[in-house]
């Protein structure tokens, strides 16, 4: 007995080994050219080619206050938190799908008790190997292979989620500020204009200004009270749009006087062909490609035969009483074969469909590069013509303050109307708030550059943290 158990047991790990080992029936991986020109067009094209980068943003966004408002949103955002959960199934069920490729070892008992009273009882304890599906095809391999692919994939995604993340809650800030700004233009034109009506209201009485003077810098007042609530309106929506990405958890304070910042990271793109190791979102599509890849391999091998084993070993008697007397153990070997005959076409339509998914998978992907390409193109070129046109409001700002200067100059000297001074101040005005709309859109070009290049957390060196395969 104790020699037939050793070779069952040599057998058994003989078949074992094969199971682990099998062949592999996943077509080869090749990644899909980049369906994209090899370089940036021409008009971005000096933004340079470093190559890829490794950009944190509290490098990038050096304004304490929205770093305050990105820490808060990724530690709190309900999307982040959805995201993370994701990952962690994802990670659970590829360690289910892992599991199957190692036997599982149980420990059992079984009993017999016939109904005649003549009848034979058997009883059988011991540790049990139950259906175990040697892998020599390679299906077992390809969906654990599958399924690791689509951990990665949704940790990449989440990466994703918090670069989106960060370049919303950045949006909403340079918005806000941008409102508040636009919003203390207004108040303080609103101050102005109260005051020159009043002093316009004295000349008038005194016959030195004309009704028309006065009912003009009337209609002033109530463009800039109208420009002031509609700031207003935009800095309440803002705030609540900040609420709700950092999960309504404490703001933190702003300043006492809203500001713009200057310019943020003004950074080289790269070439193209570094997107492709650089956005989340790209590495997310592309595992998604290599599982539907893998699941190829496990459509095909289900065309071949499958064997299982059933192993227990251990004690076998016929009454319990003599379970543990000499000569009791017992060694039982259950291989099964299972080869596929008529399915209905099932596997056939299996196969197809992993192949269709694949060809969707590629399509997906070179997909997510376009749009990539596109993306940065569009901040690239933002990054030089919006640079123009803020030097341009400058000067247009700066050429309506002196207009303004010397309209006053020549009203006092009583050469021209107070009509005149009215029509600099409104221009004046609307030069102001063209100008803070020029920083707010260089801004959030900025931050349409710092997503559109994969923002900080970009590391293709973060799968290396993956399970190993």
């Amino acid at each position: 007995m104790a020699g037939f158990s050793r070779r069952i047991g040599f057998m058994f790990a003989v078949g074992l080994g094969l199971g682990l080992g099998g062949c592999s029936l996943v077509p080869p991986y090749d990644r899909p050219p980049a369906p994209v020109p090899a370089r940036y067009p021409a008009d971005v094209a000096d933004a340079g080619a470093a190559g890829p980068r490794d950009l944190s943003w509290r490098g990038y966004f050096p304004d304490p206050h929205l770093q305050q408002l990105i820490a808060t949103a990724l530690a709190n955002n309900r999307d982040i938190k959805a995201a993370a959960l994701r990952v962690e199934e994802a990670r659970a069920l590829y360690g289910v799908q892992a599991g199957a490729r190692l036997p599982a070892l149980d420990l059992g008992a079984t009993g017999t008790w016939p109904r005649a009273a003549a009848g034979n009882y058997a009883f059988q304890a011991g540790p049990t190997v139950p259906a175990f599906e040697l892998d020599f095809f390679g299906k077992v391999k390809s969906l654990s292979g599958a399924a690791l692919h689509d951990y990665l994939g949704t940790e990449a995604a989440r990466r994703a989620a918090e670069v989106s993340l960060i370049a919303e809650v950045a949006r909403i800030h340079v918005r806000s500020r941008a409102a508040a700004i636009r919003a203390m233009l207004a108040r303080q034109a609103l101050d102005s204009r109260t005051a020159a009506v009043a002093l316009l209201a004295r000349r008038v009485r005194a016959g030195l200004s004309s009704q028309l003077d006065l009912r003009q810098a009337q209609t002033l007042i109530g463009v800039a009270e109208s420009e002031l609530a509609e700031q207003q309106l935009a800095q309440a929506r803002a705030a609540n749009a900040l609420a709700l990405l950092i999960d309504y958890a404490d703001m933190p304070a702003t300043a006492a006087e809203p500001e713009l910042m200057d310019r943020w990271g003004t950074v080289p793109a790269g070439l193209p062909s570094a997107l492709l190791a650089a956005r989340p979102d790209i590495l997310a599509a592309e595992e998604r490609l290599k599982a539907a890849n893998m699941r190829i391999g496990a459509a095909r091998a289900a065309f071949f035969p499958a064997i299982t084993l059933t192993t227990m070993g251990g004690l076998a008697a016929g009454g319990f009483g003599k379970l543990f007397s000499p000569g009791s153990a017992a060694w039982q070997f259950s291989p099964q074969l299972t080869l596929p005959i008529f399915d209905g076409g099932r596997n056939e339509a299996n196969l197809d469909l992993a192949k269709v998914r694949r060809e969707l998978a590629v399509t997906e992907y070179e997909k997510t590069i376009q749009v990539a390409f596109r993306e940065v193109a569009d901040a690239l070129a933002g990054q030089a013509l919006l640079e123009r046109d803020l030097a341009a409001r400058i000067d247009t700002r700066d050429t309506e303050a002196q207009r303004l200067e010397l309209t006053r100059r020549r009203y006092l000297a009583g050469t021209i109307g107070y009509l005149d001074v009215l029509d600099a101040e409104r221009s004046l005005f609307a030069a102001e708030q063209n100008l803070v709309e020029a920083r707010r859109a260089r801004l959030e070009n900025a931050v349409d550059l710092y997503r559109a290049l994969g923002g900080g957390c970009c590391n293709p060196a973060a799968a290396a943290a993956a399970p190993s395969r």
